[in-house]
Parts: C-alpha cells; structure tokens; sequence
C-alpha cells in the first residue's frame, strides 16, 4: 500500500498555490479518487475556481475540504498567507460518499445518500461545518446515528470572511464531508489543550447557561478555590485562561467537553458558560496549558501509533485555533510533534473553530485520522 499523494504551499494568489501542490503531487495516480483540500480563509472566494483547477489537473472528481485561518501539512502551520494543501486518497471503489449543505432534513438526506449507505453501511464520517448552523450539535449526534461507529471526525470552519466548503462542489453552510464504509481503514484519537485543576463537581443549581450553585456552595466561590488565591484576587485575568470542564459520562478515558467562561457576578457569587446546564450534571474547571497540552499530544501520538502497522498512508488533522502557535509557539511546534512521533507520511488539514470528534462539538482540542 503506497502512500497517498500530497502537496502544500503558500504563494500570492490560489493560481500560484493550487500550481505549486501540484507540482508536488506529480502525475495523479490511477487509483486515486477522492482528493481533500484545505485552503487558507484569505481564499474562500477563489473555493470554486480552486476544485475546478485540481479535478482538471488531476481527473479525480470527487473532493472534500474547507477553509481555516491556520491550514496545516507535514511538519508545517500556515497562517495570514494564502496556503493550499492537498492530498489524494485511494479507496475502494464504492467505499466512500460524498455529501453537502446537511441541516436537519434528515428526509432530503436519506432520500439523496440512503441507496448507498443501505448498500454500503457508513462506518464513519469525516465531516465540515458552518460554526452559525443554529442546530449543529442535532445533525451532528443525527449524522453519528447513521454510521456503525457512531463517529465523526472533523471541525467547524474558520474564516475572518466568509466561510466555504468543498464536497464536489462549493457550498456555504450547513454540515459537508464523506462517509466512509467498513471497507476503508480508519484510526482516530482525539487531545486535550486544557488540564483540570480541580476535582470534579456537581451542579446543584442552574439556570440555562448561569451556574447558580456547584456542590451546593455558590458557583463562583468553588470556582476561586480551585484556580488559587493568586488567580482569584485577580479575576479579570482568568479569560482564555481557565475554562468550565464538562465531563462525558461512561467515558474511559476522562474525556470532557471544555467551553468558555462568559460572565460572571461577584455579588451573587454566579458564573456563566458557553454551555447549557442543568441541575446533577458534573463540571471541572480546567486550565489552557503549553506543557500539558503538548504532553496530552505526545500521549494521544504513542497511542495511536501502536495501533498502527507502520506508517499511514494519509491522514487528516483538526486543531483548534487556539491550539498551534497560540499554544505551542511558533516555527509549527504542533505540526513538528506530530512529524516526530509519527514520521514523515501525508497529512493535511487546518486550524478550526471547534473540533468535531464522535458525536460531539469541542474545543481546544486536536483531532488526528489517519488511513494505515
């Protein structure tokens, strides 16, 4: 099994980006036949003449991607420039269906994909969307529910414009990628940017998003024990740094959903999130970290590897954008941790507004698949 084709590269304008990855890729092998494309968000309005360019170069009709602030590849982190990267899969003819625009007519989905998913049950989606689709997190645990895994890998579009996605078209919103039948091989870990700094909690009051109570004590009050005194004579200087913690319940692996702190009232000891609550949920706070969160990598990277039977093939990687170099500095220290565990094999992808891994929306976090 040989490895997939790929290209990345940063230039003027997408012409001279698209021709240069490309270049890299060389004459298109006869078997591929899905090609995945993430483009710097500086280029969102060039997405259709971007698909049109490579299905020409390359006669692979079928294509999936997004765009991102960060777009990344092996080893290497884009940001500001207008970058491309681009790799050619090779699948089993048949194992792989392409969708778009998914909102909440389940109907209009079955109706388009349900011959094929009947005939070629999905094991697993790697999926593109809209962070404005008012009811993402529904078609996301919907679109879980059709696959045997019952997961998705992938992220939320990041653009400082207009977001766009590629799925053998362009589209605007709603929820866009790939199902992938049991046919094709699929390894995929998810890590955590942030550390508990504190134990768990139960919410014992709770008003939509508001804290009211946590362990039957004021909110803020178990929040300003946890983070230490240092922090909580100051709390002006808790934003982007400390975060509410969602556990998931029957996870083996300590998993927890983390969300931002939005507001907070010393007088009545209350403290909001970006997140609905409700009473006899549990909650942590936990900390944005360089040190853990490039140790929580390393972990996830050895864990993953062991699984595998030597290098990938390909694979695809979704960081949050307060991940990269906002966490782990420059010169691509991610993508370079990644590099050195892993080796030197395809990989593409970009920085997101949110991660997407099983069912569920996160942040903070890297969501690595892989094709062995």
């Amino acid at each position: 099994m040989t490895a997939f084709r790929f290209g990345h590269a940063a230039a003027q304008d997408w012409e001279a980006a698209v021709d240069a990855c490309l270049a890299q890729i060389g004459a298109a092998p006869a078997a591929a036949n899905l090609g995945f494309v993430y483009a710097a968000d500086a280029l969102s309005e060039d997405l259709a003449l971007i698909l049109d360019r490579l299905q020409t170069a390359t006669g692979v009709r079928h294509w999936v991607g997004t765009v991102g602030v960060g777009i990344c590849a092996t080893g290497v982190e884009y940001y500001g420039d207008p970058a491309v990267a681009v790799m050619l899969g090779e699948f089993p003819p048949g194992s792989f269906r392409v969708f778009s625009g998914l909102t909440g007519d389940g109907a209009a989905f079955e109706a388009e994909h349900g011959d094929w998913m009947r005939e070629h049950p999905p094991y697993l989606a790697l999926v593109h969307a809209d962070p404005a689709q008012t009811d993402l997190e529904d078609i996301l645990r919907q679109l879980a529910a059709r696959t045997r895994s019952g997961f998705l890998v992938g992220g939320l579009a990041s653009a400082r414009k207009a977001v766009g996605f590629l799925a053998d078209g362009v589209t605007r919103s709603g929820v866009s990628g790939v199902l992938f039948s049991e046919q094709v091989p699929i390894r995929t870990r998810l890590t955590q940017g942030c550390t508990p700094i504190g134990p768990h909690h139960e919410v014992t009051a709770a008003k939509r998003n508001i804290l009211i109570e946590v362990d039957q004590r004021p909110a803020l009050d178990v929040l300003k024990e946890d983070i230490g005194p240092r922090l909580a004579g100051d709390l002006s200087r808790i934003g982007g740094l400390i975060f509410a913690g969602l556990p998931i319940p029957g996870s083996d692996t300590g998993d927890y959903l983390v969300r931002n702190l939005v507001g907070l009232d010393p007088d009545r000891g209350l403290l909001a999130i970006a997140h609905m609550v409700g009473e006899g949920d549990p909650i942590l706070f936990c900390r944005r970290d360089r040190d853990t969160a490039r140790a929580d990598l390393v972990r996830m990277l050895g864990l993953i590897r062991r699984g595998l039977g030597g290098a990938p093939r390909g694979g695809v990687y979704v960081s949050c954008l307060g991940r990269g170099v906002n966490l782990f500095g420059e010169d691509s220290a991610e993508l370079g941790l990644i590099r050195a565990e892993l080796g030197d094999f395809p990989l593409v992808g970009f920085y997101a507004n949110g991660e997407i891994s099983q069912d569920r929306l996160y942040g903070y976090t890297g969501v690595l698949t892989l094709f062995p």
